[in-house]
């Protein structure tokens, strides 16, 4: 029998009204690019028995416009798992190697800043340690808008950055790591919802201090969670009602507990998924000396234009990524 929900009845339905309006996005955008791909056919008809030059150059780049969001709409249909739609908290950090590997971790906060910006969402600095020369020792960044954590879950791994270090007075080349790690971010405030037919209170007479009162009233209050076995009880009060009060406060602290163990284990399962900032584990690869190229060792994608990359210009690694996992998943 699985356990029931402790989330209170403001958390369902904001649950609710989420995934509503997530269908209704889906909707919208399906009846758009339908009536777009409808108008511009019709257009293209049209176009053949009566040419119009200029209107035809207009004519192409709509096309073109439609079919990138076209493109678009089928990557946010690979953005199905269960955390997708939430915003992200994406941590930095440098490997070895000081100041070199400090700039670097500071270099990819400055392109995820720079990516969500592209994407509209906001960007909040939620903890930022400077290096003592020049980089960051630590930074987590919060950044919410629409499928955040979907899109950033690529960017877990990593990230080896090769150049002619500006730090290096023999302008030698040095290869830098730094690791970057993404959390969906969930709501921690925990509402315990305690539903009468998932109790079984006992009551029985009471043993200990209190003189003969406690011993000739059952006012002792024994309460089971049946749905998960928790069994609390209370005998320190006079009255049963007090000790069911109180009992009740400990069955809400109990499930309370339950409920951030169950987090905590989920937390601990993506922090094992975290590798060892070092050669060989990286997941992509930025080289801006002696040639320029940003390669993805997990999806083979290769870009040559680094300093795009550096600007924000992630997407098409987010990409060929989700299209990877799909595809992995199909095997």
């Amino acid at each position: 029998m699985s356990e029931p929900g402790f989330w209170d009845d403001q958390n369902a339905a904001r649950d609710v009204i989420t995934e509503v309006k997530a269908h209704k996005g889906w909707v919208e955008a399906w009846d758009t690019l339908e009536r777009k791909s409808r108008e511009l056919a019709e257009l293209g008809a049209l176009l053949e028995t009566d040419p119009d030059p200029a209107l035809e150059s207009e004519w192409q780049i709509e096309v073109e416009q439609l079919s990138g969001e076209i493109d678009r709409l089928e990557v946010r249909a690979l953005l199905n798992g269960p955390d997708d739609t939430r915003d992200a908290i994406l941590t930095i950090k440098p490997g070895a190697g000081g100041t070199e590997s400090q700039d670097w971790a500071e270099m990819l906060m400055r392109m995820y800043s720079r990516w969500a910006d592209r994407r509209g969402m906001s960007v909040a600095v939620l903890d930022l340690q400077p290096g003592e020369e020049a980089g960051i020792k630590d930074a987590t960044l919060e950044i919410k808008g629409e499928y955040a954590y979907g899109y950033l879950k690529a960017e877990k791994g990593v990230h080896r950055l090769v150049r002619i270090s500006p730090f290096d007075a023999q302008k030698r080349r040095h290869t830098s790591f730094a690791s970057v790690f993404v959390y969906p971010l969930v709501d921690d405030s925990i509402a315990i919802e305690i539903e009468d037919k998932d109790l079984r209170v006992d009551t029985f007479r009471a043993s200990g201090a209190g003189g003969q009162h406690v011993n000739k009233t059952s006012s002792a209050i024994r309460i089971t969670h049946i749905p998960t076995g928790i069994v609390v009880q209370c005998q320190n009060e006079r009255s049963q009602f007090q000790n069911k009060a109180t009992a009740m406060k400990m069955l809400r602290a109990a499930l309370y507990e339950r409920e951030m163990e169950k987090r905590d284990a989920e937390r601990q399962k993506l922090e094992a998924e975290k590798t060892d900032i070092a050669f060989g584990s990286q997941i992509r690869s930025y080289v801006f000396q002696p040639y320029t190229m940003v390669n993805d060792h997990r999806t083979e994608l290769k870009l040559s234009d680094v300093q795009r990359v550096m600007d924000g210009d992630l997407d098409a690694f987010m990409e060929a990524f989700l299209k990877k996992q799909v595809t992995r998943g199909a095997a």
